[in-house]
Formats: C-alpha cells, structure tokens, sequence
C-alpha cells in the first residue's frame, strides 16, 4: 500500500506540475504576444509620426542608397560634399563602408546635423566571412551541415558589426544549374531543397534571435530571382525559364528565407521572360509583397535601375524610377535615379505618394528594429572592433568548416591518407602557395596575410624529418612550360606528390562566366607528365566552380574536391591528405564529364526516350559521351565505410506524414561522417515529375562500428507540385524512396501509396523533413 500511495502522489503531484507549467505556458505566451504586439504597435506609431513629419525631399532622401566606395576599397568616395548631402537628409544609407570610429562620424552627422536625425544603415557584402574568411559558400553547401554554416553566418555577423556595419547583402541564393556561370561560387549549387536549407542556415545566423541585438545583420537574400538561369551561363543575361521550373526550382530559396525572417531582399539583374527583374511587379510587388507577406525593404542591385534604358523598357531615367517603384522596390542602390526622379513624379502626379510612403515606412522600419532610434552608435564599439575580429574561435571554426567541405572524388587503393613520416613530398602547383585565391570572390575585410596556404599547412603538419620540395611547375592560367622539368624532376625524386591544380581567385565570381569548364592553361599537360613518372599522386583541386576533369577522373589515383576554403583551407587540407580528418563532403552539384553536357543535374525528367547506354537506340543523350555524370550530385567519399540496411516505411494518414527509417553501420576501421540522402519519386502525375528529388539530409558522425538510426519523417507537403491548372497539389498514387549516399549511389529502396484524391496545399510555404537520429 505504501508503494501504491507513494505512486498515486507522485502521480497527483506530476498531473498538479503538468497542469502548472501548461497554465504558466499559456500566461507565458499571451504575455509575449501581447509584448510583441504592444513593440510592434509603438514601432508602427513612431514610423508613422516620423513619416509625417518628412519632406518630400527626405522621403525621397531615405529610398537612395550611396556608395563609400568600392568593395576592395571601402570609405574612400566619402567626402565633404557626401557629408553635406548626409545632412540635408538625401542619403538613406551606405555601402561599402567600413570601420566602428569611421562609421561613428558618418552616424554623427546624421542624426546630430540632420532636421530629423534619422540614421543611417552601413551595408557590405559580407557573403562568406568577414575578416575570418569561410569556405566559399559553394564549398559550405558541401558540408551538407546547416547547423555549420549557420555558426560561420554568426561569426561573420559578430565581426561585420564590429566593425560598424548593419547589413550584409547575403545570403546569394540563386540555384545554379550551368557551372559555366560565374557566381555558381556564391551559392549552394544546383538543388532547391539544399539550397533552401542553407539559406534558412545563412539568414538565422546573420540576423540571430533579435535585430536589436549589435551583433546582428540585416540579411539580404539575393537575387530574386532566376539570376542563376542566365542562358549560357553569361552573367546578366536573361532567364528563359517556364512557370513551373521558376516556381520548383529557383524560388524555393527565396521562399524559405522569407519564411525564416530575412529582414531585407535584393532583385536580380537578369530578365524574365522580357521583364527585367527590377520593374518585375508582378513577382516583386504582386508575389514577395502581397502574396508571401514579406514586410521587409526591397533594393535593386548595383545601378539596375539605370540599366533598364539599356534593357530598353525605360524612356529615360524618370521612367525607369517611376516603374522601378510601382514594382515594389523600395531602396536604389547607387544610381540616384530615385534621389533626383522621384520627388518631380509625386509632384506633377506620376506616381501615388502613398507608394513612396510605403517604401520609406519599410526603410525606417528597418531601423527601427535594428535599435537605431533608441541608440544609433551601437554598431560602434571599438572595444569590439579590437576583440571580436579574427578571435581564435572563429580561426578555429573557420579550419572545422574548410575540413567538412572537403569532397573525396576519388581514392583508389586507399592512397590516402598518406603517412606523415614519408621520406620526401613534392608539392607542385602555384596555387599551393596562393594567398590570395583563398579569399575567394567577396572577400570583406579579408586579408591575404591571415591565409595559412596548403604549403604551410603540409609543413605544419608531416614530421619533421620530412622533406617538403614546392615548385609551381606553371602559372594557373599561362601557357608556358618552362617550369615542367623541375616539377617532373622534382616527383621523380619524392615518395608522393600532391598536385594543386585549378582556378585562382579571379575565374570565378561576379562577371567571371567561362565558356570552357577544363583545368585553365597548360595545367592539364602538367598533370599528365606528373602523373606518368609513377609517382603516387595526390591531386588537389582548388576551384569556385565544378569543373569537368574527365582524364584526370580515369588516370590520377586520388582526387581531392577542396573548392575555395579561406583562411584556415590549407591546415585543414592538409589535416585530410595525412588523416586527422576524415573526409565527409559531399557535391552540391553535379561534376560534368564536358562542357557539352551542361545543365547537367540530378533531378532532371524523364523524356519518352529515356537516356540509355545502347548507342543502337534512339534516346535522350550524346552519342559522344557516356549518359552518367563525371561525378553526381551528392557524391563524396571517406576513408571507413558505411552499410545502410533495415529500410522501414510507415505512412501515418493522421499526421499527414510518412515516417522512414534505416540504420547505418561504420564498418571500416576509424570514425567518420556520412550524409544521409533522401530522394522521392512521383512515379505517375499529372505532369511529369523529376526521376529523383531530395526530400531530407543530415550528416551523420559514426565511430568505427557504432549503428545509428536515422528517422525521416516525410511531410506529404513535400509531395506537392503544380498541375497543369498550375494548382499546387498533392496527388494520390505511388511513391518511391532512394536512400543513399549520393544521388547516383542508393543503398534501399521501398516505395508507399497514398489514397485518395488530389490535396491543396499552400504554396506559399516552405516545408522540410525533420530528421532524428537515435
């Protein structure tokens, strides 16, 4: 009896503690919301009198933004005449500014010699790092580890603000499907669901919890949208892209973002479907606006407003400002076109006053939330400026990141890791020894003299006893061979190679398309000579996009994928080629056997004559090529193993969910990381779906031997497309599942059904798979 009154108690003693917290919780959240509500109506209120108080002119003043100079040169176009504008209240903000003291004096006269001292937001392109340099955001894609990226957007955010800044232009989130386009570097690579996961990533760690917080950013997902769809891979060029493929494919990233908070956005350049982005009213003002809610500032790109006389859409420069803001777009940056078109247009009755007040709202709004108001000088601390900036735990962050990007292509007969007590290794390849193609396109404050080189990181790393002989052997991009004799005499004498090959920092990135997606120069040659005096080689690829190696895939033994790593890359390359890391990359885009096969990308439909491998049939390929990528989407392989096994489904018609499950086993003999992939297929629809599309990740570390269990529950939202009523849908019918390793290596197979008829769904919302590790 004693034991049953102790459990009734007990239990009487939970329920009276359950019902507590669920009352506490319940005060707990209409107090919030009430609090929420409450700053959200002051806020409204003081925007609002503030609006009222304005002149035309200062209205007009809020919507330009002015550069202090160029990216690599920041401050410098600051001047009296900037600083009189300042004051007359025809500045709304700055770009390419930089520094706590500096940025101090602008905000000073700003808000002490103003009529109204309305303060000014600092903004640089802070993509991938500030001072402390990250991988290129192509290369974090390939840690398939949001949770990473998220920690190196904070890090960044924490400098950026230290150094006075309050908004970045970032996160670059364009799907990329034609690596001959330059600005495939900034962003996640080639597959929406990724894509969209790293956005939401990049935008929770830059803006953190609370805007008002000083070392948060404003983040500005860029560029809406399809820029990535240039034809041809040009920069800038048009986006010729269907209904359904903008909606699929490149808007999802956008969605997401806005989904998780991002306070700003940026337009692209690119046209579609003749409209250029900029005056796009019906996706910016029509779609972004009314139809997804976002309540956040708008800006064109860099002098976009301009450009659309050279579009050929704008009679003149007041034609362009009137259709540029009737599209949505709330702030120009740098054209003036705004500063001096738009106060003559609401005079003379060209354009609604009530559009121009919505965009200066959402400006100061902006402000507003970023604590401005209450303390304008907040970003300027110079304490911070000296503490925060390169502090040893973003080094640190920065060397863990660089060693998650790190994609094995290929390692036959286990060649590495290599032993650190070999004789001699010769390092060949001037981006070995490059300190500045590290820093990538975008570079922020970044400084070649914090970079640790592959040449310094294999020093560090190998045994003192060790000789290690460096020769370039060529330039990246020359045509001179001169250098080849000391760099095969060179391996002829050592007991491996490690061979840099690649791009430098100025082949991709901003107006940095190729036509050509080889190794540049004579490097190809060098590799060839290299790899014929048998020597064991080790070939490192550095690179900003994914590059078609078809002889080096057949003849070199290991292939590293080590992208653009930043300041850290070279120890953390390094820490992989002798084996205190294990590599567990994987691609966020495929690598193409040439050039010709470009797009080339895993979630590509089926035609009615399905590629197939017998030349003698009629099908959708090259008859010159193979019908399989160099290297698919996904791939990435590590020095242990892993067995998938165990595939359970079980489709729960309540939740609305199918809940998958496998188990996976290390079975090699050291620790490592594997990424987990989840791909469906709609086998019959209303219009033809993609063979594969991923659904669910998650990077997964397994000590030798250990057995996890992963759990995807599958959100049937995640089912839906758009029919050809362009109703987004979930239909009924067969659904496969391909879990595996890489798009191309599935390891189980199962498939469910779902009855019934077809199912609405809200497109305006982003819906991800929750994955659970046991």
């Amino acid at each position: 009896m004693t034991t049953r009154k102790t459990c009734q108690n007990s239990w009487r003693n939970s329920q009276f503690t359950g019902r507590f917290y669920f009352i506490w919780w319940i005060l707990f959240l209409g107090i919030t919301f009430r609090s929420y509500a409450a700053e959200s109506e002051r806020m409204s209120v003081f925007v609002d009198s503030l609006i009222s108080e304005m002149t035309l002119e200062e209205k007009v003043g809020q919507t330009n933004q002015y550069f202090g100079g160029r990216s690599k040169n920041p401050n410098s176009n600051i001047n009296a005449a900037q600083l009189d504008e300042i004051r007359a209240g025809r500045i709304g903000s700055y770009l390419n500014v930089l520094g706590a003291d500096f940025l101090r004096e602008l905000q000073r006269v700003a808000v002490e010699e103003s009529r109204l001292g309305i303060p000014l937001i600092f903004a640089l392109d802070v993509v991938h790092g500030f001072k402390t340099i990250f991988p290129v955001p192509l290369a974090s894609a390939a840690t398939w580890e949001p949770e990473t990226v998220e920690h190196s957007a904070r890090i960044a955010a924490t400098e950026a603000t230290a150094a006075g800044l309050h908004w970045t232009f970032a996160p670059m989130i364009d799907i990329a499907r034609d690596p001959r386009w330059g600005r495939i570097v900034e962003g996640a690579g080639e597959d929406p669901y990724l894509g969209a996961m790293m956005a939401m990533a990049q935008v929770r760690g830059f803006q953190g919890n609370n805007l008002a917080d000083s070392t948060t950013l404003l983040a500005c997902p860029k560029h809406f949208a399809a820029y990535g769809a240039a034809i041809g891979g040009r920069d800038y060029n048009s986006a010729d892209v269907s209904d359904r493929t903008l909606r699929e494919i490149y808007l999802p990233p956008f969605l997401a973002a806005v989904q998780e908070g991002a306070a700003t956005m940026m337009i692209g350049f690119n046209d579609i479907d003749g409209i250029p982005m900029t005056v796009h009213k019906a996706m910016i003002r029509d779609l972004l606006k009314e139809t997804w809610g976002f309540n956040g500032l708008v800006i064109s790109d860099w002098n976009a407003i301009t450009e659309l006389l050279n579009h050929g859409v704008a009679r003149d420069s007041a034609d362009a400002g009137i259709q540029t803001l009737e599209a949505g777009v709330d702030m120009d940056m740098i054209s003036r076109i705004f500063l001096e078109e738009l106060g003559p247009a609401v005079q003379s009755g060209m354009i609604s006053p009530a559009l121009l007040d919505d965009a200066v709202r959402r400006i100061l709004t902006a402000k507003y939330k970023l604590g401005l108001f209450e303390d304008p000088y907040r970003y300027n601390s110079v304490r911070r400026e000296t503490e925060d900036i390169l502090h040893p735990d973003h080094i640190d962050h920065a060397r863990v990141t660089a060693q998650k990007a790190v994609v094995l292509l290929k390692n036959e007969g286990a060649l590495l890791p290599l032993k650190k007590d070999l004789k001699r290794i010769a390092v060949i390849g001037s981006l070995a020894d490059d300190r500045f193609s590290p820093l990538g396109s975008w570079r922020a404050a970044g400084d070649a003299k914090d970079v640790v080189t592959l040449l310094e990181g294999i020093r560090r790393t190998v045994s003192p006893k060790t000789e290690v002989l460096f020769t370039e052997g060529c330039d990246v991009n020359s045509l001179n061979k001169a250098g080849f004799a000391k760099a095969i005499h060179m391996a002829v004498q050592s007991d491996a190679v490690i061979l840099v090959l690649g791009e430098d920092y100025n082949m991709s990135g901003e107006a940095r398309s190729r036509s050509e997606l080889c190794l540049p120069g004579v490097q190809l040659d060098l590799a060839r000579e290299i790899i014929d005096t048998g020597t064991p080689t080790v070939v490192v690829l550095k690179n900003g996009r994914p590059l078609s190696i078809p002889w080096l895939a057949e003849y070199a033994q290991t292939i590293l994928e080590t992208w653009i790593l930043g300041v850290q890359g070279g120890p953390a390359v390094a820490d992989i080629i002798f084996g205190d890391v294990n590599p567990g990359g994987k691609l966020p885009v495929t690598l193409t056997r040439h050039v010709g096969q470009v797009p080339k990308y895993y979630n590509e439909r089926n035609t009615g004559r399905p590629a197939s491998k017998d030349l003698m049939r009629d099908s959708a390929r090259y008859f010159d090529l193979p019908i399989t990528p160099l290297f698919p989407f996904g791939h990435g392989l590590s020095y242990t193993q892993f067995n998938y096994s165990n595939l359970g489904v079980n489709v729960d018609t309540e939740a609305g969910a199918t809940r998958i499950t496998c188990q996976l086993r290390n079975t090699g003999d050291r620790a490592g990381n594997e990424v987990v992939q989840l791909y469906i297929r709609d086998r019959v629809a209303d219009v033809s779906r993609p063979v594969k599309m991923l659904k669910g990740f998650n990077r997964v570390h397994l000590a030798s031997g250990e057995v996890k269990l992963i759990q995807f529950n599958l959100d049937w939202k995640q089912l839906a497309f758009y029919n050809r009523q362009m109703e987004y849908v979930v239909e009924p019918g067969l659904f496969e599942i391909h879990i595996g390793s890489s798009s191309e290596d599935i390891r189980l197979n199962g498939s469910f059904e779902l009855d019934g008829t077809d199912q609405s769904v809200n497109p305006n919302r982003f819906t991800t798979c929750q994955v659970i590790i046991e």
